[in-house]
Order: C-alpha cells, then sequence, then structure tokens
C-alpha cells in the first residue's frame, strides 16, 4: 500500500502524461480531483490576412510595395516561411518567426519590374494584381510647382489631398510621371499630359493611419501635414514687421518672448496679447490688427482647428522695409540701407480704356556704396549680408563687390537705377569733393516755394514734398515737382549733379484707393486709352525758347532708396543746346520724393581703375525663426547657393520673411592700391522683390510664380511673354527650389 506522499507523486505524473496525450490530440481533459480544465495546446499554425498591393497600377520601373499580415494562430512559437509569387514563379522569399497566441507582424516586399503587363500577385494563398505600363519618356519639360496638402492638420483616419500644379512652358505636347511618396513610400503615381503652354492640377488623395509629422513627395516637390490628437489642435503666434528681436506674447496670463509660437493645446478658449509698440532696432513699429481682421492688442480665440494669428505692425518712427543690407564692422553687423527700390514689382504703367490695368517699369539693379570707415575685412574677406525682415518675396539673382580706386582728393557715386531703365545704369562718375561744388541759384518746388536752404548742406533737413495718391481726383493729379536754376554753365565741359534724396511711399491704403478711382472712371467710360496712373520719374531741361525739353530715357533721373536717404549722380553733360546761358532743370515725381542735398560738379571724369568680385560664397539659412507668411510656392532650399548668385541670368535665390544671404568676398587677391590713388566699394544687386498684395501692390498672388525675368516688360507680364522654361532653367528649378511651403 502506497504512503500518502507517493500517492501525489504518483497523481502528478498522471496529470503530466495525460497532458501530454491530450495535447498531441487537441481534445479538453478535465481533472475531477484537481478542479482544473486544460484547454488544447496547438503547435504553431499560421494565417495570411490583408495582402496589400500599392499602387495597383503604375509604370514600368517604379517601385510597388506589397504586404500582407501573417498571424500565429497556435499555443507556441514557430518559424513561417513567406513566398512572393509574380506570375506563378517565385521571386523573393522571407521568413519570420512568431510567439503563439495571435501574435502577428506584417510583412513588406518591394518589387521593381521593367517589362508591361498585368502581374499576378500570390502570398501565402493570397491573390491580387497590379499593372505596368509604359512610362512617358525622361525629357519632359513640364515643371512642377506649388505643393499643397489639405487640410495641413488632421486626425487620423481622416484624408489628405496632396496636389501640385503641372505646367508645360514648351510649345509641344509633353507628358510627366508624377510620383507621390509619404514618409519614403510610394503611395500613388500617375501621368500628366499637357497640350503646348496648358497648365493643369495634379492631385492625389492619402488616408492617415498614425499620428506625428509626414513628410510628403511629389517628384522634386516636398512638403508636409501633421496629424494631432483627437481633441487637440495646434496655436500658432507670429508676427509682421520688425527685425529678429523677439515679440512678448502673453498667452492666459503667461508671458513668453519668441519669434515664432507653436504649440498643440486642447481644444477650447484662449486669451492673447502684445504690445501695442514695440522697437525693433532700427525704428518703433505699432500695432495695426490681427491677419483676422481683430483691431485689440489683446484678444480672444477659441482653438477648434489649427489656427495662425499674425500681429501686424507698421513703421511709426525709423525705418523698416526688405531686403536690408548689413555689412561685418569688425565687431558686428552694421545696417546699411534697404535695397532693390527699383526692383519692386507690381509698378503700374497705365489703364486703357476699358479699366485694364497694364503694368510696366522694374529694374532689379541697385548700387549701394559702401562705408570705408564701417566696411571691415574679417580673416581676408568682407562679410556682407542681405535680409529679409518684413513680409515679402525676394528673388536675388546676382551680387558682385565693386572695387573701384580713383585719384586721391576725388569721390566716386554711381546713377543708381532708373525703374524704366535697365541699361544705363550703375555708372560710376568721379566727382571733386563736397567743399568745392556749386550751388543752386534757385530751387522752386510744385508749391512756388523757395526751397534752397534745405538742399545746401547734407544734414538731414529734406525739402517738403507731397504723394501724388493724396491729388484732388484722378484727372487732376498733383506731383512732386522741383526746379533747379543751375546757373551759367555754358564754359563748363561736364555738368554732374549730385544728389542725396529719398522716396517715402506713404501709406498703401491710399494707394489701393487711387487705383480704384481710376477703375471706377474706367467702368463709366470716363477714361482715354494709355491713362497713366503712377507717372514715372521724369527730368526735364528748358530750353531757350522757353519750352520743357523731356530727356531721353537713357538719361533719366533715378527712384531713389527708400527710408534711408543715398547719394547719387545725374549726369547733364551735353544735353542743354550750345548756346544756352541758363541751365535749369526740373523733376517731377509722382511719389514723395525728397532732397537733402543737391551740388554741382563741373569737374571732368578722372581716370578710375574697377575690379569686380564675385561672391566667394553665399548661403541661404534663416536669421530668426520660420514665419507665418502666407507666402506659397517653391523657395530655394537653404545650404550653399554660391552657384545662384554669380551672374544675373534668371536663376534667382528665393526666400520669404526670416530668410537671408550671406556672403563672402574674398579681397587677399586684390592689386595694391598706387600711391595716388583711393579706394572704395559699391556692392551691386539684381534682386526683384514682391509685397503681398493685401499690403501693397496690385494684379498678382502672393506666390512665388511667375516668375519674373530681366526682358519681361512689366509685372505681371502679358501672356505673350514668359520665364525662360528651357533646359537649364528647369533644371536650376528642380534642383534648388526643392523648399515648398503650402
Amino acid at each position: 500500500m502506497l504512503s500518502g506522499s507517493a500517492l501525489v507523486k504518483l497523481k502528478a505524473f498522471l496529470i503530466i502524461d495525460l497532458v501530454i496525450v491530450c495535447a498531441a490530440v487537441g481534445a479538453y481533459v478535465y481533472l475531477q480531483n484537481q478542479g482544473v480544465i486544460i484547454g488544447p495546446v496547438k503547435s504553431a499554425s499560421f494565417v495570411f490576412s490583408d495582402l496589400v498591393v500599392s499602387p495597383a497600377e503604375t509604370f514600368v520601373s517604379q517601385p510597388v510595395q506589397i504586404s500582407v499580415n501573417v498571424t500565429n494562430v497556435g499555443n507556441v512559437a514557430g518559424e513561417v516561411f513567406i513566398d512572393l509569387e509574380l506570375n506563378g514563379v517565385v521571386c523573393e522569399s522571407v521568413s519570420i518567426v512568431l510567439e503563439g497566441l495571435n501574435s502577428h507582424e506584417t510583412v513588406e516586399f518591394t518589387v521593381v519590374e521593367t517589362v508591361i503587363g498585368e502581374y499576378n500577385v500570390k502570398v501565402g494563398g493570397l491573390i491580387s494584381t497590379f499593372l505596368l505600363k509604359a512610362a512617358p519618356p525622361n525629357t519632359s519639360k513640364i515643371a512642377l510647382s506649388v505643393l499643397k496638402t489639405s487640410p495641413v492638420e488632421c486626425c487620423v483616419g481622416d484624408t489628405v489631398s496632396i496636389s501640385a500644379t503641372a505646367k508645360n512652358p514648351s510649345t509641344n505636347n509633353d507628358m510627366l510621371l508624377v510620383s507621390l511618396t509619404v514618409d519614403g513610400v510610394l503611395v500613388g503615381s500617375t501621368v500628366v499630359e499637357l497640350a503646348a503652354g496648358a497648365t493643369s492640377i495634379v492631385e492625389f488623395t492619402y488616408t492617415v493611419l498614425k499620428e506625428g509629422t509626414h513628410n510628403v513627395k511629389l517628384n522634386s516637390l516636398t512638403g508636409s501635414f501633421v496629424v494631432v490628437p483627437e481633441g487637440y489642435h495646434t496655436l500658432i503666434l507670429a508676427r509682421s514687421g520688425g527685425s529678429g528681436l523677439p515679440l512678448p506674447y502673453t498667452i492666459n496670463g503667461k508671458s513668453i518672448e519668441t519669434h515664432r509660437y507653436t504649440e498643440i493645446l486642447p481644444a477650447g478658449d484662449y486669451t492673447i496679447s502684445v504690445p501695442q509698440t514695440f522697437d525693433v532696432g532700427t525704428g518703433v513699429v505699432g500695432f495695426t490688427g490681427w491677419s483676422d481682421g481683430v483691431a485689440s492688442s489683446t484678444r480672444s480665440v477659441t482653438l477648434d482647428k489649427r489656427t495662425i494669428l499674425v500681429a501686424n505692425y507698421v513703421v511709426l518712427s525709423g525705418y523698416a522695409s526688405c531686403p536690408s543690407l548689413y555689412i561685418w564692422n569688425g565687431t558686428g553687423y552694421s545696417y546699411v540701407t534697404d535695397v532693390s527700390n527699383s526692383g519692386w514689382l507690381g509698378y503700374i504703367g497705365y489703364i486703357t480704356a476699358n479699366g485694364e490695368i497694364v503694368f510696366n517699369g522694374g529694374n532689379p539693379y541697385d548700387y549701394v556704396k559702401l562705408d570705408n570707415k564701417v566696411l571691415t575685412a574679417k580673416d581676408g574677406y568682407f562679410d556682407i549680408t542681405l535680409s529679409q525682415q518684413w513680409d515679402e518675396l525676394f528673388y536675388l539673382d546676382s551680387a558682385n563687390l565693386l572695387v573701384v580706386d580713383h585719384p586721391k582728393g576725388t569721390d566716386v557715386y554711381t546713377t543708381m537705377s532708373n525703374i524704366l531703365n535697365k541699361g544705363y545704369t550703375g555708372q560710376i562718375y568721379t566727382t571733386a569733393t563736397t567743399d568745392v561744388f556749386l550751388a543752386p541759384i534757385t530751387a522752386i518746388n510744385e508749391k512756388g516755394e523757395n526751397v534752397l536752404t534745405a538742399i545746401l548742406y547734407q544734414d538731414n533737413i529734406f525739402t517738403p514734398g507731397i504723394n501724388g495718391n493724396d491729388s484732388p481726383a484722378w484727372n487732376n493729379i498733383v506731383q512732386n515737382q522741383l526746379t533747379l536754376n543751375l546757373g551759367d554753365l555754358s564754359e563748363a565741359d561736364s555738368i554732374k549733379l549730385v544728389i542725396t534724396g529719398m522716396v517715402d511711399w506713404g501709406p498703401f491704403e491710399t494707394y489701393y484707393e487711387w487705383i480704384n478711382k481710376f477703375i471706377e472712371a474706367g467702368t463709366a467710360g470716363l477714361i482715354e486709352d494709355n491713362t497713366s496712373i503712377t507717372p514715372v520719374p521724369k527730368m526735364e531741361f528748358l530750353s531757350p525758347d522757353g519750352n520743357w525739353v523731356e530727356v531721353s530715357q537713357n538719361r533719366q533721373i533715378p527712384m531713389p532708396s527708400d527710408y534711408t536717404a543715398r547719394t547719387f549722380i545725374v549726369d547733364l553733360t551735353d544735353l542743354f543746346p550750345k548756346d544756352t546761358t541758363e541751365y535749369v532743370v526740373r523733376f517731377t515725381n509722382f511719389w514723395n520724393v525728397t532732397y537733402d542735398y543737391i551740388g554741382i560738379d563741373i569737374t571732368n571724369q578722372q581716370d578710375i581703375t574697377i575690379t569686380n568680385l564675385k561672391p566667394s560664397t553665399a548661403t541661404l539659412g534663416q536669421f530668426w525663426d520660420e514665419t507665418t507668411s502666407t507666402s506659397t510656392g517653391a523657395f530655394t532650399r537653404y545650404g550653399d547657393v554660391t552657384p545662384l548668385i554669380q551672374e544675373t541670368d534668371d536663376m534667382f535665390i528665393i526666400g520669404r520673411q526670416c530668410d537671408q544671404v550671406n556672403m563672402q568676398f574674398y579681397i587677399t587677391d586684390l592689386p595694391e592700391i598706387a600711391k595716388n590713388m583711393e579706394r572704395s566699394y559699391f556692392l551691386v544687386v539684381a534682386c526683384w522683390f514682391k509685397d503681398p498684395p493685401d499690403a501693397w501692390g496690385y494684379g498678382f498672388t502672393f506666390t512665388v510664380d511667375p516668375l519674373p525675368f530681366l526682358n519681361m516688360t512689366g509685372f505681371p507680364y502679358p501672356n505673350n511673354e514668359t520665364y525662360p522654361y528651357d533646359t537649364i532653367h528647369l533644371t536650376y528649378l528642380q534642383e534648388y527650389n526643392t523648399r515648398i511651403i503650402t
């Protein structure tokens, strides 16, 4: 007879043996004395599901993603071999190990086939197909631009639309293969076929499956969208106007100083405030309202979707415009001026009898004299930066440094730029020193006032000016005018005016009001064809018979820089008839052009030596956090942009608010200055810039496209003109302008 302990051991062995046997037959066993149910013990067994082939239709040599879900429905771990069959042939095999109890894994394959036709797919007994078509030739001239994702913020399960504009600039029908990848995975492709000169929208849809930022690529265009948790939204606060100084925001009583505030917050109500006035360093700006129309600097907002609020500021005192030029002074960067005033896009020429506005003018070149007392070399080079501080787009085509050696005791200046003439600009003239310049006899403005005392010295006392926008009526334009009696200069072989002046554009609201007066008159049938809206600067001289004679366009006066006075040359040599004894000139400006100094130089042009330095390096980057500018399009990617800035060739560095271009000009190879010479420096840039239409401008959208170009008659340009979409320029667009902002 067995003892109690031996009996317990025997029962244990019997239970184990019984479990082993039952496991073999997959049976349930109830141990009556123990009250335990032993379930079926299954060996590893695998089930295949969710076979996905994407895309289902594409082109030869394009990747096709194939995925399948594998689940182990057994109770123990096991290894499974997965074969991918294409048209009955195993082309790839993988093995995975899965734990039991319904553990699963998604297995992915990528196939690239070069033969046209339909392919049968088989994985683990599951069957699907995909179709490969002939791919279009890779010589397509069709260009993609303006990548858009809508919405830019969503939740898991939402569908996102991803689109771009396709344009065929060639004179022949063309086609382009467009492929969409999301987070590096190809999710769709299509062929765009366009007639010569045609434009269309190519669009894909994508259903998001997980939170986070998702990167999108449409051929070379890149973008992104954000998936946030349910019940949350992104709040973005930024400002328009000012330099790189952070703006103090208050959000629900919490103070934050930042260039740009971005946070994913719970949906709900928030109270936000910004300062009424703000010192940006170069001047003081004042709050004018929020981007959604709220006028109070303290406001509430209901966060029920992705919300971007921009606090708008305007200049109250000082200056702030773009692009802005800074030079290295030995310890930091000194502000010089704002460049490319004549390169503004949107100069209006005239209006037709039916009320249609025709644009003309625009000259990207600017010539800035640099102060030798400020400009300082750093490790053998000059360090120069152009920064975009306000909400504008810039198209920087070229930049170079003119090194001018001239005789001691002389000075040098340029003719700057005329907005209608792209050829006769930037001529460099020698002058005597200021103390030997002659003074005009009289200086009479449009009101008949003698303002001579205001122009005798460079003392920041300017002639009073008016703005043409303030004219009484569209058919009664009153312009800013200055008539100079220069005396008898008949014995002078050379006559040059040395002028220090600037232009004040005035508030943009009056500009819109002024244009609308012409449109209303055109609608009423009161406008004559080719009626000028904003007349261009004009210089005339008084002939001996008492008539005013307009100077030819290639000798006309330039448009001065805005907000910061600069000195330039107006060459009068050989303009007056030989029998003239009284030299009288008249300047007429629609805009508020004012003068600090005008002197007469009658010295002959001296021999000078000009060395043209191109940037040794040029880098595009940001000088403060990302802006919330509403500008969109294909901007130039950050990094080295040296090749783009060497020549004026319509291949631009394209940037927006908060972007900057830093340039270095190495001077170690410059020749030594001769003993009887001294040296001056001019920065020459070719740069277009565009303001937002709702702030300044008319007839275009705040996008990168359409691109300006040197030979256009105006901007926006007519349909018979186009940016040069040849092979070189298309290659440039695809290589550099890949920073897509939507």
